[in-house]
């Protein structure tokens, strides 16, 4: 009886804290406005804390969502080619049970455009183009952007970036965020908003140790980002476009790398890569 009072008001405390802390966070970024009460900013103090403690089930279920929309936009044209769409998804899986989040239900679609691209949105779809595809020499660099995108999704970096938008544009409520807002939100930074700089680097980080502990050889990331690296200037890649500092973080990648594990693991024969995906384009 007293544990369970001590725990409550334990929990009570944490979520007070909670609260305050994501108010000044919101005095932050918020302009000053007098027209703008105590009261509101208080329910946005709610709001941001329950868009940051969505549930595994509610983002999946946005996602969706999202998914449906971009294709009924138009904003991707997924590929009809099953095979190939196959072998991304066995890729995308092998390394989804490695991640951070293994028990979401990923996706793996295969964007029928030449551009050099990639994106994620929240829930477990991931989205890669056959340019994207083209440009990889072997699977571990073609897996080595999935892992970046996987990377995405369980740092949550969508939700947040949503977060930041939403206070940023004064779209939240005294009910929070509307559901076809969270959708338009989703779809606008699936395809249009580039992640910050911090994401990107984290996302780096966090996609080598799951392409490391999926069995693939690290190397692979650092070469295909300096095959984007090489294609930057007037005809710079759609990936780059939306991942900026690509030198930084070929650099940031090359320190992360162990030379004597490098090219320990899958996916460096560029023969096989050839024959058993690249044939599909």
């Amino acid at each position: 009886m007293i544990k369970a009072f001590f725990i409550s008001r334990r929990s009570w405390f944490y979520s007070c804290l909670s609260l305050l802390v994501t108010l000044g966070v919101i005095l932050t970024n918020i302009q000053p406005s007098y027209s703008q009460s105590w009261l509101e900013l208080l329910f946005q103090g709610v709001q941001v804390i329950q868009l940051s403690t969505m549930s595994d089930s509610q983002e999946v279920k946005y996602g969706k969502q999202i998914n449906d929309e971009l294709i009924r936009t138009g904003q991707f044209r997924p590929s009809r080619n099953q095979e190939l769409t196959q072998k991304i998804e066995r890729i995308g899986q092998r390394l989804a049970r490695t991640s951070q989040r293994p028990n979401l239900p990923y996706t793996f679609q295969v964007v029928d455009d030449r551009s050099i691209n990639a994106f994620a949105t929240m829930g477990g779809f991931v989205y890669i183009n056959t340019g994207l595809i083209a440009t990889a020499e072997n699977e571990a660099e073609l897996a080595s952007v999935v892992a970046h995108e996987i990377a995405h999704i369980t740092a949550r970096h969508s939700i947040n970036q949503m977060r930041d938008v939403a206070i940023s544009q004064g779209l939240m409520s005294a009910a929070g965020l509307r559901e076809n807002t969270i959708v338009q939100l989703g779809v606008q930074l699936g395809v249009n908003l580039p992640h910050s700089r911090e994401a990107e680097l984290e996302a780096d980080q966090l996609g080598l140790r799951n392409l490391r502990n999926a069995g693939y050889a690290p190397i692979g990331m650092v070469t295909f980002m300096q095959k984007l690296m090489q294609k930057s200037g007037s005809s710079a890649p759609d990936f780059l476009s939306t991942h900026p500092a690509t030198s930084d973080r070929v650099r940031a990648l090359s320190r992360a790398v162990d030379d004597q594990r490098a090219y320990q693991g899958d996916g460096l024969d560029n023969q096989a890569y050839q024959q058993n995906i690249r044939r599909l384009l």
